[in-house]
């Protein structure tokens, strides 16, 4: 199972774009939270509707995962705390997300919201001891902040990771966690995109602006991650093998990696003629 891994693409459409674009190529799309920007001039409902398009187009080509980041939450439940009332919508769709966990062949994913006061943490806390007792061969869990005190939420000056996750990971050690949330972790000193705390590796992919967002691919079968940004040397992992800095640069990329490079804007494609 390939598995594409996007987060914090943060109502960027000309990502939205390469992403619908690349989809085709992977078994699955991970998308890790903070598909909005609060901080956008462009009005937060519309910015719902627009996104809730591209994952649906993104739904019709291959599955997709989706979890809520902090840019995601859109109302307060009963409580008080901030929810994204939005993303779980996008379950009409087929789409996995906040709370839900989706079995693929031998590999368990659980979809972590964002938790905002205790009674969201509470719920998160029965969902991961519920997945536990059905874990599989493989579990992975969609957070989308990493854990405090790894080099995947290094934002510089001090971490902005989440403490709970930590001891969640050490209680249960899930093969993976995916997250996004500190965008400047892998290209900074003492940061990284990636991680291991115990047997579970964490990731991070990282935010900078332009078209193709950074991205992470997970090759299940083959045991391998790899991590590409613009501007940025390609770097790959053996999951099969200890934790092991600084990751292999990408010297012979398989073809299915390098097409993801050719993926062309299909506006700025067009005839000058079809733009008016």
């Amino acid at each position: 199972m390939r598995c594409l891994v996007v987060a914090d693409l943060h109502y960027s459409l000309p990502q939205f774009d390469w992403l619908l674009s690349a989809a085709p190529q992977f078994d699955l799309v991970i998308f890790a939270g903070d598909a909005l920007d609060i901080g956008s001039m462009v009005d937060f409902r519309a910015q719902i509707v627009v996104v809730k398009r591209y994952l649906s187009l993104l739904s019709a080509i291959t599955p997709v995962i989706l979890c809520s980041g902090n840019h995601d939450l859109d109302e307060r439940n009963p409580e008080g705390e901030k929810v994204s009332r939005w993303i779980g919508e996008m379950r009409e769709l087929g789409i996995a997300c906040d709370g839900d966990s989706l079995t693929i062949g031998d590999t368990l994913f659980t979809v972590c919201p964002w938790w905002d006061g205790p009674k969201v943490k509470q719920r998160l806390e029965e969902q991961l001891r519920a997945a536990a007792a059905v874990r599989l061969k493989r579990w992975i869990w969609v957070h989308h902040a990493p854990p405090a005190n790894s080099p995947t939420s290094w934002g510089g000056k001090r971490f902005f990771g989440d403490v709970e996750l930590v001891q969640w990971i050490k209680t249960y050690q899930p093969s993976m966690v995916i997250s996004g949330h500190v965008h400047q972790s892998p290209f900074i000193a003492d940061g990284s995109w990636f991680d291991r705390l115990g047997d579970s590796w964490v990731f991070n992919t990282g935010r900078l602006p332009g078209r193709p967002p950074d991205y992470i691919v997970l090759d299940l079968d083959d045991g391998t991650a790899f991590w590409l940004a613009v501007g940025e040397e390609g770097q790959c992992i053996d999951l099969k093998a200890p934790l092991q800095r600084p990751a292999t640069v990408i010297a012979d990329p398989p073809e299915w990696l390098t097409s993801l490079d050719r993926i062309v804007d299909p506006i700025l494609a067009r005839p000058a003629s079809a733009t008016g």
